[in-house]
């Protein structure tokens, strides 16, 4: 009975649906406040499985993985605008530029300097997070399958890209109060805030979700058929050991198909909850991963911990760089910086809490990570290897 498919789907659909309801009260927003539903979403499972609940291996999870996994990003880029990120302007893309830049250059500087305590597959791991902290949770996963890293590794990962963004993030507030000297001292062109302001808003439509029956069908056609191409395109395409698999062209071609999609009157279905139901599918994804983990990799986490640490400053230090050499405000540069480790969730918070309407700007920059997250988390991933 435990190993029969549907009784899993279910286990994991029920494990999902109890957590986003939970985070949906205002008790949740208090419980998931340090420890994201994602985070549960991944670690529930997990311990369904350490106590018998669930399987390890199940033929279920690599077709969760196999089809779920396309159609979510198909789904997730829907509503990604492109114009309105170019039209943030030669500086503010340029430091969001150097933000992910920080990133690409710290994950194999610190995989070299811990490379002796870092386990053997220490490059797959890197390579993995390096997708989320370019773009976000949707890119770790893409990147993590594209590279086909071991399920065990990604407790590993979940919990770093946990702890160490949230830390980043609470120092970044910390010293918002601190933003007018160092604008003073860096000479900053803080006009550039106002219309980074008015470009963005110029461009923002409602967030607000009018889910209908409809709609919720229409959506999840677009996601089983961009899986469908993804997945088919990708049995055409050449194979390259330990560089690109099938699972990493289906990643790639719905990427490209979403963003694709983008340009078409599909976009207007973001009002319809095409993000909300494009995480929906996403996080099931998350959840067989984690139903198939278990804890004998819990000792390399402290390892983990301090070269996520070490990773923050060298992109820190590239970002200084870039502001010095642009002349831009801090707040653009924390804006940019959290937007890329801390993916569209938490980059608007930031954004808003250094200028009152720079939410938007913020908003813009983390789609542009999440857009290029999973194509240079995949060649950040290949550096890895080769210098490993």
């Amino acid at each position: 009975m435990k190993s029969h498919p549907v009784y899993i789907m279910c286990v994991l659909v029920c494990i999902e649906a109890a957590i986003l309801f939970i985070d949906s009260l205002p008790v949740g927003k208090k419980l998931f406040r340090f420890l994201p539903s994602m985070f549960w979403i991944y670690c529930v499972p997990m311990l369904a499985n350490t106590v018998g609940i669930l399987p390890a291996e199940s033929s279920i999870y690599g077709i969760i993985t196999r089809w779920v996994l396309p159609g979510s990003l198909v789904v997730l880029l829907l509503s990604a605008d492109i114009r309105g990120i170019v039209k943030l302007g030669p500086t503010a893309l340029g430091v969001m530029a150097a933000s992910v830049a920080g990133i690409m250059i710290g994950a194999p500087a610190v995989m070299l300097i811990y490379r002796h305590w870092l386990p053997a597959d220490a490059w797959q791991a890197v390579g993995t997070l390096s997708g989320s902290w370019i773009g976000g949770s949707a890119n770790m996963v893409a990147v993590g399958e594209g590279i086909g890293i071991p399920e065990a590794i990604y407790q590993l990962l979940v919990i770093t890209d946990t702890i160490i963004p949230y830390a980043w993030m609470g120092l970044l507030i910390a010293l918002s109060a601190h933003q007018q000297k160092f604008d003073r001292w860096n000479k900053s062109n803080t006009k550039l805030l106002d219309d980074l302001v008015k470009h963005a808003n110029n461009n923002s439509e409602s967030k607000i979700a009018r889910y209908t029956p409809v709609g919720t069908i229409v959506i999840l056609a677009i996601a089983a058929a961009g899986a469908g191409i993804a997945v088919w395109a990708s049995l055409k395409l050449p194979v390259v050991e330990n560089v690109i698999s099938p699972v990493a062209w289906s990643v790639i071609l719905a990427t490209v198909l979403g963003i694709g999609l983008s340009f078409s009157p599909a976009r207007r279905l973001e009002s319809r909850g095409s993000n909300r139901i494009g995480f929906i599918l996403l996080y099931l994804v998350l959840a067989s991963i984690g139903a198939k983990t278990n804890l004998s990799f819990m000792g390399n986490l402290p390892i983990f911990l301090i070269a996520g640490a070490t990773w923050i400053m060298i992109h820190a230090i590239c970002l200084l760089l870039a502001v010095r050499l642009l002349r831009a405000p801090m707040a653009l540069a924390a804006a940019a910086s959290q937007s890329s480790i801390g993916g569209p969730a938490s980059g608007p918070v930031v954004a808003g809490i250094y200028h009152p309407d720079l939410a938007p700007v913020g908003l813009l920059l983390a789609v542009l990570g999440n857009i290029a997250g999973t194509f240079l988390g995949l060649t950040t991933a290949q550096v890895c290897r080769w210098l490993w």
